[in-house]
């Protein structure tokens, strides 16, 4: 396999992963929403009817819980974690790609023993049949379950960034690993925002 076609299998992987990872928010942000619905619904039969629908306040923490896990692997691909760069700017630019892709080395290595221990936390439960303590009995499993699962989704995906990033690295490819790894600058913030802006207008133009 050439350095070419090595190359090209991992920019193909990563934009599949990026595609399931935007995917994923739809469906996370979709479960937000339900769960806003559901306490809204909830505060007006109580107001209104003296009736509460009851478990709002555990089934919104399952699904922020899960959410936010489902969220990371695509705010990991779109650079938008938060980085302090006072200094970095004023680097040179070898060595701030160096840096991005040992920021991206360390929040991998962070997220892998997360991961691990958070399956953990999920096999105990699932041991132990535990359930919360509430008056819905929720079986702990599932939503711990969810919840590792997309982490583990985050791990996939920083494997792919890391090789990609990796290779670019040892090949001297100092713009592909800026992209993958490197902190967002604000002409590229500044470009989202109008494209964002854009797509806004048009909408309401139709």
């Amino acid at each position: 396999m050439t350095t070419q076609e090595r190359d090209h299998i991992l920019d193909r992987l990563l934009r599949v992963a990026n595609s399931l990872s935007r995917a994923a928010i739809w469906v996370a942000g979709g479960l937000t929403l339900v769960s806003a619905l559901y306490i809204t619904a909830d505060v007006i039969t109580r107001k209104f009817f003296e009736l509460s629908l009851g478990g709002s306040d555990e089934l919104s923490g399952y699904a922020f819980a899960i959410s936010i896990s489902w969220a990371l692997a695509f705010a990991t691909l779109q650079r938008a974690n938060i980085r302090i760069d006072a200094l970095y700017q004023l680097l040179p630019i070898r060595l701030c790609a160096l840096l991005d892709w040992v920021a991206l080395v360390a929040l991998a290595v962070f997220i892998v023993f997360l991961t691990r221990y958070a399956g953990e936390v999920a096999m105990t439960s699932w041991d132990r049949g535990a359930t919360a303590n509430t008056v819905m009995a929720t079986p702990l499993w599932i939503p711990q379950t969810l919840w590792v699962a997309g982490l583990a989704w985050l791990c996939i995906v920083l494997v792919l960034m890391l090789a990609r990033s990796s290779v670019a690295l040892v090949t001297g490819d100092i713009t592909t690993v800026r992209n993958i790894c490197g902190i967002r600058s604000t002409q590229e913030e500044a470009v989202e925002e109008a494209e964002t802006g854009k797509r806004m207008v048009h909408g309401e133009m139709q």
